[in-house]
Order: C-alpha cells, then structure tokens, then sequence
C-alpha cells in the first residue's frame, strides 16, 4: 500500500511567481542571466541587478515575451548602501554575482582579495538585510545564494573566492535559521563549473597558474574530480534556482543544493 502525498494535487514542482517581485544580482550574463529568465517566465517581475549596460540591454530584449518583465538596474554592488537599498520589498533574492582571480596567496594582490569579499560576501548580506523587512512582513520569501563546490571544498590558487564562498554557506545558513519563524527560507546552489565567461577566463589563468595549454586545464584539472565530464550549463542552475522557490521546497532551507556531477562523491 502506498503512504498518501502529504501535498495535494498533481506531482509537480510548478513555479508560479506572478505578483512577486525578484532581484537577481550578476544578471547580465551567465548563471545570472539564466535565473533572471527563469523567474521571469514564472511570472516574476525580476530586478536584474549588474554593471554591465550592455548585457543588461541585452537581456531586457530576450525577457520579451515572458509572464513576467525584467527590470535592468545599473549597479555596482561595491556600493553597499545602494545594494541594499536595490533589495527593499524584493520577495526572492538571488545572491548570485561574483568574480575571480587564480593566484598563489603569495602573489595575490590585496586589493583584489578585499573587491572578491565586498562583491561576493559583504553585498549578499546587505542584500539579505534590505530585503528580510518586507519577507518577515508578508510571512514569505525566498534567499538563494549561488555558491559553487568551492563553499564546499578548497581549490590551491583561488584564496579570494574560496573565502567568499565559504562564508556565503554561513551567511546563508544563519538566514535560515533567522527566517525560519517568519516563512523565510534560505538556501545554497552549489554548481561546479559552469560553462560562463568566468570559467573561460579561469581556463586562462590556470594554465599559467600551472604551467600548461587551457584544454589540459578542462580535462585534467577542472573536470578532473567530476564524475560527469562536462561543464554544467547556466540554464541548470536557473532550474535548481527555481525549485527552491517552489511550495514543495518550503521546508527545503540552510542547506547546500549540490550539483557538481558527482565531485564531491569522492
């Protein structure tokens, strides 16, 4: 005999987003990009938050069509007043901008590391900050912070990132336990490498790192602990986005949602 369902109806993750309002920051390209879509099509009405003029222009003009509309906003998310401004009455945010720099700690430029940790650490929580109002009014939101296996594991040459990413699991995992009474869930996505312009720029700068041609990078370095051997795509990470803005992920929060073909099986 099969237990019943405890949720009702068809079995199915749906989406359905009309009414909300989500902000999603790195927006213009890749994973950003991706996810800005995704909710828009769930019928967001989507913040699409970078630095990139061009990209945002970009994106606006694919969002046509849509159930919901992509709203491009200029910002510079070194700006923390402004960034946590952006985020007022936001009821899912996406943490997902970030950026990176392949060097041995020796040689890695300081200003570099402080940049790495405003962008990808500091302005996730003032985002967080300035949009919790509004969720704990409404007894209802939705915090997804794109982290990467490297929250999860070190990687040598990526101090900067690393650091960041590692303290966005904490970050995130104190949201949810904050949220929880308030209807608020809080998650990680945890991609491996995807196939963004970031990645490309790492085949670059790993392979001077190492001393080797950038597909030797792909094949022995990057995919080396994947047991899927391929780059996840940007479209993937938008999905798992979404699931976790889904009823059926209500009690899905201060985890780490893992897709990195099997790497951290090992």
């Amino acid at each position: 005999m099969t237990a019943p369902s405890a949720l009702p109806g068809p079995h199915a993750s749906a989406l359905d987003l009309g009414g909300r309002t989500a902000l999603v920051t790195g927006a213009a390209n890749g994973i950003g990009r991706a996810c800005a879509l995704r909710l828009a099509a769930a019928g967001a009405k989507v913040r699409a938050v970078d630095r990139d003029a061009d990209g945002l222009e970009a994106l606006a003009g694919q969002s046509q069509g849509l159930a919901g509309t992509v709203e491009p906003v200029l910002l510079d998310l070194t700006d923390l007043d402004a960034a946590e401004q952006a985020a007022a009455g936001t009821d899912v945010l996406v943490n997902n901008a970030g950026l990176q720099m392949v060097r041995p700690l020796e040689e890695f430029p300081p200003e570099v590391f402080h940049t790495v940790l405003t962008v990808m650490l500091e302005a996730p929580f003032r985002l967080i900050r300035g949009a919790l109002p509004h969720m704990y009014g409404q007894g209802w939101g939705r915090v997804v912070n794109v982290s990467s296996v490297h929250g999860l594991r070190a990687s040598a040459f990526k101090s900067a990132y690393v650091a960041a990413k590692h303290g966005l699991e904490g970050l995130s995992k104190t949201a949810a336990l904050e949220g929880a009474p308030h209807g608020v869930t809080s998650n990680c996505v945890n991609p491996a490498y995807v196939r963004t312009a970031l990645v490309e720029k790492q085949l670059a700068d790993q392979a001077r790192a190492h001393g080797i041609p950038p597909q030797r990078v792909l094949t022995e370095i990057l995919l080396r602990d994947s047991a899927v051997k391929r780059l996840i795509e940007p479209e993937e990470v938008a999905e798992a986005v979404a699931y976790l803005c889904t009823p059926q992920a209500a009690f899905i929060t201060g985890t780490s949602l893992t897709l990195d073909g099997g790497w951290t099986a090992h």
